[in-house]
């Protein structure tokens, strides 16, 4: 009797899950090991090198008299706990708000979740746009691509000095980083998608006399889709890479901001949680792009 296909994908997948399960835990093992304290050792030092220890909270010393590191003092690189005790602090309070810029990491996730939604959405709109109208004119698009393909790898923090001397706000600065960031892609996809749009399509467009309007929902943008939403994703990760460092130079609240106050802080668990945060906010944004772009994707 024939096994059941439908049974195959499922056992595929159990090993794959496995398999990133056991990396995790092997790389955590790794980690804490690596990074474990060694057991203090009082030889060798003189008594007057101990209290001076003792008194700078390097190490303590027990009522029998016995040496150890100060277990409150960080030393060295942090281990997986430190971060996770840190992770569980920051995650406590999430939505606090204690001053101007101590606020809780969920109010940090959610500034730079707008200003990032922000730029991404004002960019594809008007990139979407413009592509369209670059891609329809053969000798448009043919004056343009060398403008487009100049400007598109510049990096978007090279024009944050300019813009926060135009807007003067470093909240309006940060998001137009992310603007710049996701425009040049999507414009030069969408350019040539809509240019390499098969002729038959537009010909029975012309035949049907559908207005331009109609052309372009019915025709065009599902023909260049698949070059549209190629576009879009390479501009989703630029934009993400490019709020990160945008706020954590111009100091605007943010998961940025956070990185580069707990450096200023010396707290190296902090950072490595904030790094953390960053990875877990663009790979939640990033599945929810690509849930997304499977209901506009077109396929021939």
């Amino acid at each position: 009797m024939e096994a059941s296909p439908l049974a195959v994908p499922s056992s595929g997948q159990r090993p794959a899950w496995l398999i990133s399960l056991l990396l995790f835990v092997v790389f955590v093992l790794v980690w804490q090991l690596a990074t474990m304290r060694p057991t203090f050792d009082a030889k060798g030092y003189s008594t007057d090198q101990l209290r001076k220890m003792v008194f700078n909270g390097d190490i303590v010393r027990s009522p029998e008299g016995h040496y150890s590191y100060n277990p409150d003092k960080a030393r060295g690189f942090p281990g997986p706990w430190a971060v996770a005790t840190t992770a569980v602090e920051e995650f406590a309070h999430p939505f606090h708000k204690k001053g101007t810029n101590d606020h809780g990491i969920g109010h940090l996730i959610r500034y730079t979740v707008i200003r990032f939604a922000g730029g991404f959405l004002a960019a594809s709109v008007v990139a979407v746009c413009l592509g369209v109208l670059i891609g329809l004119s053969k000798m448009l698009y043919q004056a343009l691509n060398p403008f487009i393909q100049l400007l598109k790898p510049i990096s978007p923090l090279a024009w944050m000095p300019l813009l926060l001397y135009t807007v003067q706000s470093p909240t309006w600065t940060a998001m137009l980083v992310v603007f710049l960031a996701s425009l040049w892609p999507t414009i030069a996809n969408t350019a040539f998608g809509v240019s390499a749009i098969r002729k038959d399509y537009l010909q029975v467009a012309s035949l049907l006399q559908l207005p331009w309007f109609q052309r372009l929902i019915r025709v065009i943008l599902p023909a260049a889709a698949p070059a549209i939403v190629a576009g879009l994703r390479i501009s989703f990760g630029s934009a993400l890479v490019a709020v990160v460092p945008a706020e954590m130079l111009l100091g605007e609240l943010g998961v940025g901001y956070l990185t580069w106050i707990e450096w200023n802080n010396l707290h190296i668990a902090g950072i490595l949680f904030a790094i953390l945060v960053i990875g877990l906010v663009g790979v939640t944004l990033d599945a929810a792009f690509n849930r997304l772009a499977r209901f506009v994707t077109y396929t021939e």
